[in-house]
């Protein structure tokens, strides 16, 4: 084979990396460097660390629907809106009621029908035109309180390319436009506040980014009492995290009146850092955070603030939303928006706390055995303790999952994960040698099937592989007899087969097994070790029903009985 030519110069790429050039056309895309600010300094917001939830807006029933590819109706939103509610969120954007009928109906079905409770404020949204500001505030005619958000894009390639308009033409657009909504605020009944969102910010000059917004604060007349939210989007996400957190930091430290705005982010995920960015974001400054939950929204979506609250959560800081039952979260914004939401997405999708890998399942099982013993040592409920599991960052009950789902076995599973189903569902605790053996068991039917093992498969053959005393075999100890053991290796010897206890295990057994007592018994049979398994009502029934399924699995057996086939052999490499 011909080999290939040095792919870089090697000041570039090191001796070690082979790779080559992909021939994509990378050449579209030399750009130049971020519009950063001036930065002064180093980046003190990298010390600043998150220790307070920020004020969360759920953008699901504007942003978020206006990315569906079939709209949410009134039954899905309110249901939506219901949901928000429920979880805790005081800050919430209903709608874009200038866009249809369906949308400004929305808005009036729950101003008009008293919905919105009295510690929410709901948000609508609309462009920079004077007869589309106007429908807005007819949409919330009637409201106790309701910001009004004002959004038009403000960058070069907009400016130059969608609306053909200088600077200066575009400053004006957000003066006439602020103006236009104070005065209809002047005439409203309820209390009106103001958002401003300059569209396209991340890559909007930063001195002209802050020109108009505190042009927009100034028109207001944004004070403590009466906030401006000034909301800096990443509307499409161009840059490292670090980047967006520049920007915020340099407004945050350059507005003329920063105590009397709100200041918010809009982080969307074109680059898969979306959360990144509104983490580092809040370091950098920021006060608050629009988002929608699992992240739907245009293209690659919104920065998700189930995400971001639960990472909160993760470092013991209360998110400020209740997010307990997230498998019902997740339903119901499944069925509003249309979609599912991806197996592995953060916290909330079906796998993110399922372990195939046999190492990984082994750490976890241990994990959760040694919380076990932690929670009786201290005599406290497990959940009561500090959470330290390896590869599962939170207790899976607290945000409604079940354990059940944390392991699950397929061919790549070992002998921690299966005596973790066992232990879990069953409450039998194989002893290490038996594990092993029994992995082996599952191994071979995973490697003929190719496909994930269930949880009462592992059972079944579990029962039918070792549990096989009470089958035709050996006779039954006699009723009261001194030493059932020794009469049943008494009957074997009969039968000219040599077998000797090499070691028992008693044991517990769970309510699902139909017993209250498991014991695990390992003979010598013709030197050949040998497992079985007993479970009954009494101990000694369980030693009894041990040792003679241990005897039957080795062969022996009455004239005319044939030992139980068994897949088991009579030792199995560990995994």
């Amino acid at each position: 084979m011909k080999s290939p030519s040095p792919a870089l110069s090697s000041t570039l790429q090191a001796w070690w990396n082979p790779q080559q050039p992909s021939g994509m056309p990378i050449h579209r895309y030399h750009r130049p460097g971020p519009l950063e600010p001036h930065r002064p300094g180093p980046r003190t917001w990298l010390d600043r660390p998150l220790d307070h939830a920020p004020l969360w807006s759920s953008v699901d029933l504007r942003d978020g629907n206006q990315a569906l590819a079939n709209p949410m109706d009134q039954r899905r939103k309110r249901k939506l809106f219901d949901l928000l509610l429920r979880l805790g969120f005081k800050d919430i954007e209903v709608g874009y009621p200038s866009a249809s009928e369906a949308e400004f109906d929305f808005v009036r079905h729950l101003v008009t029908g008293d919905r919105i409770p009295d510690d929410v404020t709901v948000t609508v949204f609309t462009p920079a035109r004077p007869e589309l500001i106007d429908r807005s505030f007819e949409a919330v005619r009637g409201a106790d309180r309701a910001v009004v958000h004002l959004c038009h894009a403000t960058s070069c390639l907009w400016r130059e390319v969608v609306f053909r308009m200088t600077p200066s033409e575009v400053l004006a657009l957000a003066r006439q436009s602020a103006e236009h909504m104070v005065r209809l605020a002047e005439r409203a009944d309820g209390e009106i506040r103001f958002e401003y969102s300059p569209e396209t910010f991340n890559v909007t000059e930063p001195d002209f980014a802050l020109e108009i917004a505190d042009t927009v604060a100034e028109i207001v007349d944004a004070t403590p009492e009466r906030p401006l939210t000034l909301n800096l989007p990443s509307t499409v996400e161009m840059h490292a995290p670090d980047v967006f957190a520049d920007q915020i930091a340099w407004m945050h430290q350059h507005l003329d009146r920063r105590d009397s705005i709100i200041l918010s982010v809009h982080p969307h995920n074109d680059r898969g850092t979306a959360v990144a960015a509104a983490e580092y974001a809040l370091a950098a400054g920021a006060d608050r955070v629009e988002g929608t939950l699992f992240g739907n929204g245009e293209r690659t979506g919104n920065v998700c603030l189930v995400t971001l609250a639960l990472n909160l959560f993760s470092r013991g800081i209360d998110p400020q939303l209740d997010l307990s039952d997230l498998p019902e979260i997740r339903r119901v914004v499944e069925e509003c928006n249309q979609m599912p939401v991806p197996p592995r997405h953060p916290y909330a999708g079906e796998l993110v706390f399922t372990a195939f890998s046999g190492t990984h399942q082994d750490a976890i099982a241990k994990g959760l055995t040694d919380l076990d013993r932690q929670a009786a040592e201290a005599q406290l409920p497990a959940r009561e303790l500090p959470w330290d599991v390896p590869y599962l960052p939170i207790d899976p009950k607290d945000v409604g999952r079940s354990y059940e789902a944390v392991i699950r076995v397929n061919s790549q599973s070992g002998k921690g994960g299966i005596a973790h189903v066992l232990r879990s569902r069953w409450g039998l605790d194989l002893p290490v040698e038996l594990r092993v053996e029994f992995a082996g068991v599952i191994q071979r039917i995973t490697d003929v099937t190719g496909v994930e093992v269930q949880p009462d498969r592992i059972w079944d053959t579990f029962r039918t592989e070792y549990c096989t005393g009470g089958r035709p075999g050996l006779p039954a100890p006699a009723e009261g007899a001194d030493d059932p053991v020794e009469q049943l290796l008494a009957a074997a010897r009969a039968r000219g087969v040599r077998a000797e206890v090499d070691q028992l295990t008693p044991g517990e057994a769970g309510p699902p097994t139909g017993a209250a007592h498991a014991c695990y018994a390992r003979l010598l049979v013709e030197d050949r070790p040998v497992w079985g398994v007993g479970l009954a009502d009494t101990h000694r029934g369980a030693v009894a029903l041990a040792v003679r399924a241990a005897l039957h699995r080795g062969g022996v057996r009455t004239h005319g009985s044939d030992p139980l086939p068994h897949l088991a052999g009579p030792r199995e490499a560990a995994r």
